[in-house]
């Protein structure tokens, strides 16, 4: 009986163990690093870069000049093997609600899952998702592709090549590709910023990993695949580092003065605190509820100011291109604070004033991403009406000539 309870007890922990999900973010980046010596050598040498906590340089504003948020044009393609995995526009609206909540430090759980020890180093990563309004053509757009695959179709080989949906301009969009992994034990993947402008740059996600409505599947229904798949694509890597399991060593850091070095990941929901893979035990122990650790969505609720270093940097540098997309921002700071929106919050109306650079455009988005309202401003009609607006948080994109000037935001009462 006792041999038939110890077989039974060793059968489901190798199961149990076998259905855990992973981030094949190193898994690729390694395989590519193998492949090509010389990208080898430019991803150590990015990765120094933005590693570096001094390095930090101001985005189109005077070192004394607020922090300034950042807009990222967002394309979602869809490849789905059947109707099912056919995500909904409801189902990646909900993605970008948990990516806008997350990435400025207002998703609701963070005072209940971050400890309050570690709360105090909690970081609004001032960066907003929108999906993407014109395509590389110039033309109106969703924000959303869909292509229908066969069966055999190997999702995390082929996402980016012609039999799936290659990647729009990845300089000028954020692509991110949702579908079916062949291999099961995947949650999704992303290519760290010295892989910026490739044909395969951007995120792989698995449909039943995303947003958290429609085919998204408990513990991973809450939207933090992507969130933590986002970190590397902004630069950061797992708390572990660089995959490497051992205490001490180079390749065991992330990086980041603010996150305890631990030699691996952590499951499911840890009981705070704990010392399990620690490297050096103290009261707080492992802070294994940040967004690059491998734990249930429902158990992960924060970025820390070392890892927003790190992804300013990478905004700054490897990924600046973005900034000259159709979502950049001007490099004349001035300007750029001299747009004004008044009254904010508003009830029914508010208007946008510049002294210094022509306004004649804006576009607002809701909360998930959504385009609501497009219009065109001038010196003596730069009024926009919000009446219709639910209450809430709103999302501009301002342009002057043409040119994309600035994100903003505006609260409807």
């Amino acid at each position: 009986m006792k041999k038939l309870i110890t077989l039974l007890f060793v059968v489901v922990s190798l199961s149990a163990f076998s259905q855990r999900r992973t981030c094949a973010t190193m898994d690729k980046m390694h395989q590519r690093m193998q492949a090509d010596p010389e990208f080898a050598k430019h991803h150590e040498q990015v990765m120094k870069n933005i590693q570096n906590a001094n390095a930090t340089q101001p985005l189109f504003r005077s070192p004394n000049a607020p922090t300034a948020v950042v807009t990222i044009p967002v394309v979602f393609h869809v490849l789905y093997k059947n109707a099912t995995q056919n995500v909904s526009d409801a189902q990646i609206n909900s993605q970008l609600a948990v990516l806008n909540k997350d990435y400025r430090k207002l998703n609701t759980d963070f005072s209940t899952v971050v400890p309050a020890a570690f709360q105090p180093l909690g970081a609004d990563m001032e960066v907003v998702f929108v999906k993407a309004s014109i395509d590389p053509n110039g033309a109106a757009t969703t924000g959303i592709t869909r292509k229908s695959v066969p069966s055999s179709f190997v999702y995390e080989d082929s996402y980016y090549l012609a039999a799936g949906q290659p990647a729009w301009n990845p300089t000028q969009y954020m692509n991110i590709w949702i579908g079916r992994f062949s291999d099961n034990s995947l949650l999704g993947f992303a290519y760290l910023p010295s892989a910026a402008g490739q044909a395969y740059d951007g995120l792989c996600i698995g449909d039943q990993y995303f947003g958290t409505t429609g085919t998204a599947s408990a513990p991973f229904n809450k939207g933090r695949t992507a969130t933590h798949e986002i970190g590397h694509y902004f630069g950061l890597e797992h708390p572990w580092g660089d995959d490497n399991s051992s205490c001490g060593t180079t390749a065991n850091s992330d990086g980041v003065a603010d996150t305890p070095a631990v030699d691996g990941p952590h499951y499911d929901c840890p009981t705070y605190p704990t010392n399990v893979n620690t490297c050096t035990s103290s009261a707080n122990g492992a802070m294994f509820m940040n967004f690059m650790d491998y734990v249930n969505d429902a158990c992960m609720a924060f970025f820390t100011t070392g890892q927003k270093t790190i992804v300013r940097n990478t905004i700054s540098g490897t990924r600046a291109s973005l900034l000259t997309s159709p979502a950049l921002a001007v490099n004349n700071f001035e300007a750029y604070n001299s747009i004004k929106l008044y009254p904010n919050p508003a009830s029914n109306y508010f208007t946008i004033d510049s002294e210094k650079i022509n306004v004649d455009q804006v576009e607002i988005f809701s909360a998930v991403g959504q385009l609501v309202k497009s219009q065109k401003v001038s010196k003596t009609n730069n009024v926009i009406n919000i009446e219709d607006f639910a209450a809430g948080t709103y999302y501009l994109r301002i342009y002057g000539d043409g040119q994309y000037l600035k994100s903003d935001k505006i609260v409807k009462e």
